[in-house]
Parts: C-alpha cells; structure tokens; sequence
C-alpha cells in the first residue's frame, strides 16, 4: 500500500509539474487534459488512504483535527490582504473563490462594514483588525469600497486617480497568484477579465493571459499614474487625521444626506 501511494504521490507531481509548463506556453489542450488526469490522480490517492488497512495506518500520526470554519470576515480580510488595495465586493468574492477557496457571495457582504462599524463603536480597537470604508475627498464612505484598517490611512483614502490605481495594483496581485500557484479555471478566468481593461496586458491573446505580460503592463501605466495619485492620497489621509475622530477614519463621516436620513428615520 505504501508503495502505491509514494508511486502516485510522485505522479502527482508530475502532473502538476506538466499543468504548469503548459499554462505557461499557453498550451490549454494539454493543460486541460493534464488536469483531468490530475483530479483522477488525486481522487485515487483519497480512496487508497481512506481505505487502508488498519494496519498499515496503525503507527500513522492521529487525524488532525477537522479545519476550523473560516468565517465571512475572515475571507473578506483575506481576499483584501491578497489584493493590497481598496475593492468592490464583487473582486473580493471572486478572488476568495480562484485563490482560497472561499465561499462568498456578494450579499454576504452587504451588511458587513456596517456591522464592523457598530463592533467598533461598542469596543474601539477590540479586534486585531476591521474591515472598513475607503474614503473619500469629503471624507465620507465611498460607495462599495473595502478596505483593511491596519492599512496606512493614505492607502484608505480615494483620490481622482486612485479607482485606476487601486485596479492596476489588484491585477498585479492576481497575475503574481496566478504566477505563483497551480492554475485554477477561476483564477486564469479572473486574470482575463482584468487584462481586458490594461492596455497592452492581452492583445491578440486567444488563451490565457500570460501573467508576466500583464503585471508588466500594469506597472507601466501605474508608473504614469502613481506619483500624482500618491500625493493626492496623503494630503487627503493628512485632512482625516486632523479633522476626523476613530470611528470616522475608519468607516468615514456622516455626509448632510446621511444625517438628514436619521432624522425622519429616528
């Protein structure tokens, strides 16, 4: 048995070897055709282990115990850490799915920086990090960003150029997982849709996009944009720390709209 299974472990690196070099010539036939074979692969090596006799498991080490639920925030916090920069919902869910495997979905999230908020208020800085609001040139909340709020107060400020900015530095950390890890449908399909918006990342491209074409072409057009948008950032992140308490730096202050929708609510 235990012979089996070494045989099918080397196999499987094999394989995974071979999706990787054909991912990175662009080859999708083989690198289809390799995953497949992959998942069998894999498949076989659960059932060989799941069914070992006991005593060929009897001197094994004792089970681990089963995986601690990851909750919702957590994924969120996740998703953020990866991506390094401000985002919409709809990116943090899709890259929980390509590259940690989450379970998001977008209305899970809907409610959440509210709730962080009140967790905030009832116990300021009870928690190793929270999950907080990009602000605005008005300091106020900007409309379905997230962001962390161990980030640097200028990172969790947005300015003019700073939606192209946050993009661009997103699809660079994508394209570096994708790099970096065995590529999963979800992730090359992310990785795609983004190229799609860089100039230069996926022209004339039929397969995958080629993750080192794209984080090159980002960091091209974010040279042009990032000295101006940095400036932007800090004098804005200088305004909230002067003028804003704890509670308004993270999740931002009450606009006139927001206060007067209080009163006819309250």
């Amino acid at each position: 048995m235990s012979d089996r299974l070494d045989d099918l472990e080397r196999r499987i690196d094999e394989l995974r070897a071979g999706v990787r070099r054909a991912m990175r010539v662009k080859d999708t036939a083989t690198a289809r055709t390799l995953r497949a074979e992959l998942r069998g692969a894999e498949r076989t090596w659960d059932a060989l282990v799941s069914t070992a006799p006991a005593d060929d498991q009897k001197d094994s080490e004792p089970e681990p115990p089963a995986p601690r639920l990851v909750t919702v925030r957590e994924q969120v916090h996740q998703g953020l850490l990866l991506l390094g920069a401000c985002a919409q919902p709809r990116l943090i869910v899709a890259v929980g799915a390509a590259f940690c495997g989450g379970t998001l979905r977008s209305n899970q999230l809907t409610s959440l920086r509210r709730d962080e908020e009140r967790s905030f208020k009832s116990s300021p800085y009870g928690r190793p990090y929270y999950l907080c609001a990009a602000l605005t040139d008005r300091l106020s909340p900007a409309r379905g960003l997230l962001a962390a709020s161990t980030w640097p107060q200028a990172r969790r400020m947005v300015g003019p150029l700073s939606p192209r900015v946050d993009f661009l530095t997103c699809a660079i950390a994508v394209a570096e997982q994708v790099t970096d890890a065995l590529i999963e449908p979800g992730g090359a399909r992310l990785l795609a849709r983004m190229a799609r918006n860089i100039p230069g990342a996926a022209d004339g491209d039929l397969g995958p996009p080629d993750p080192g074409r794209v984080i090159e072409a980002a960091r091209a057009e974010l040279a042009v944009h990032v000295e101006r948008d940095t400036q932007d950032r800090a004098e804005l992140a200088e305004r909230a720390t002067t003028q804003l308490g704890d509670t308004a730096r993270l999740f931002g202050a009450a606009t006139l709209s927001t206060v007067a929708k209080k009163r006819i609510t309250g």
